[in-house]
């Protein structure tokens, strides 16, 4: 069973950077895509990014590519989420998730294609 644990999440202020980590284990992390996700209060669990199992391609949310940077390090079984310039629209709870489909090619931005879901970390943006 794949367990998924994010962390890095807190209070900071508008315009500051922050780094989520996302660490796996009980399966084989390096062969599959991960993705993040975030949820705001009273808003649908949306997509932020994700990368291939490989860590060769991300893909952003449109709304925040340039600014969150998602990475990979599969000998530490960890994927990480830069997050720069944050916005108090940024305040959700973030998720890290697990694709489905060993060695996909291509990034889901659907949750129902990640099948292990970490319990997420809160990020608070202040003004």
């Amino acid at each position: 069973q794949v367990q998924l644990v994010e962390s890095g999440g807190g209070l900071v202020q508008a315009g500051d950077s922050l780094r989520l980590s996302c660490a796996a284990s009980g399966g084989t992390f390096s062969m599959y895509a991960m993705g993040w996700f975030r949820q705001a209060p009273g808003k649908e669990r949306e997509f932020v990014g994700g990368i291939t199992w490989n860590g060769d391609t991300t893909s952003y949310a449109a709304a925040l590519k340039g600014r969150f940077t998602i990475s990979r390090d599969n000998a530490k079984n960890t994927v990480y989420l830069e997050m720069n310039s944050v916005k108090p629209e940024d305040t959700a709870v973030y998720y890290c998730a697990t694709h489905y489909n060993a060695f996909a090619q291509q990034i889901s931005s659907a949750p129902n294609t990640y099948v292990y879901w970490g319990q997420g970390t809160q990020v608070t943006v202040s003004t």
